[in-house]
């Protein structure tokens, strides 16, 4: 294959075959040949179905919409910035609409497998707080259950004495994944009500008090979360796809 001018630089015509080599000698072939397969597939795909169409009045009033937010109303402006940025309205209106029948096509791939996918993902979306105090023997864990039974304050005992980082802050730790606890913790934590002293339980070679503080249940009705698991599905997908094509770089 004959080797091709791609730019110039300074006037001096750069050959394909010498950007290749640029981006082998930096590492980042691969990462460009990814990119630009995962776009091969991503239009291909869009081209190939009949649900992702989006208007053309949508796509002109999200252009126009840009325009006013970057103050680009004068055409003149506009084309300038077009300039500048490398490319022209045409390229630029077809950029816009590729967004919108992307976005689109993430819903059309994802919406029927959401529900279980967020099932199968529940144990690790949701999450509790927990206070701990961490002690090195049995008998001192004991102990301090024995004091907090009896009255003692969980705050203060783990200021004097937990071996952990969050003692600073009366043992309180931040929110976690249900699904990153420990089999024997979880089951305990599962089985506890709001407030309720857990433990001794023996984690590591540690002795460890615990109280429930709260349970943050995930939902789909949160459309962050949503969208989160609507794009780990897509990565997914899109992964798939990338696996069953067959690359060969042909540039001498």
């Amino acid at each position: 294959m004959e080797s091709s001018s791609f730019f110039t630089i300074n006037d001096e015509q750069i050959e394909l075959s010498q950007v290749v080599n640029y981006l082998q000698v930096s590492g980042r072939l691969n990462q460009f040949i990814n990119d630009v397969v995962k776009q091969y597939i991503l239009e291909k795909e869009i081209k190939n179905r009949n649900d992702v169409d989006i208007s053309t009045a949508l796509i002109e009033q999200a252009i126009i919409d840009f325009r006013l937010k970057n103050q680009l109303t004068d055409q003149e402006q506009f084309q300038n910035w077009l300039t500048n940025n490398g490319t022209d309205y045409g390229t630029f209106y077809e950029s816009v609409s590729f967004s919108f029948k992307l976005e689109k096509l993430k819903v059309v791939i994802t919406e029927p497998k959401i529900p279980e996918y967020f099932i199968e993902r529940k144990i690790y979306l949701d999450r509790v707080v927990l206070s701990r105090i961490m002690v090195s023997t049995r008998e001192l864990a004991e102990e301090l259950q024995t004091q907090i039974q009896e009255g003692g304050s969980f705050e203060q005992l783990a200021k004097e004495y937990s071996l952990a980082d969050e003692k600073t802050f009366n043992g309180m730790m931040g929110p976690i994944s249900r699904g990153s606890l420990p089999d024997i913790l979880r089951a305990s934590v599962d089985g506890a009500n709001m407030g309720e002293l857990i433990g001794p339980i023996e984690i590591e070679g540690t002795f460890n008090l615990f109280r429930l503080e709260n349970i943050l249940l995930s939902s789909l009705e949160n459309v962050q979360l949503k969208q989160s698991l609507q794009n780990e599905l897509f990565e997914k997908w899109l992964g798939e796809k990338i696996e069953n094509v067959t690359v060969k770089l042909q540039v001498s």
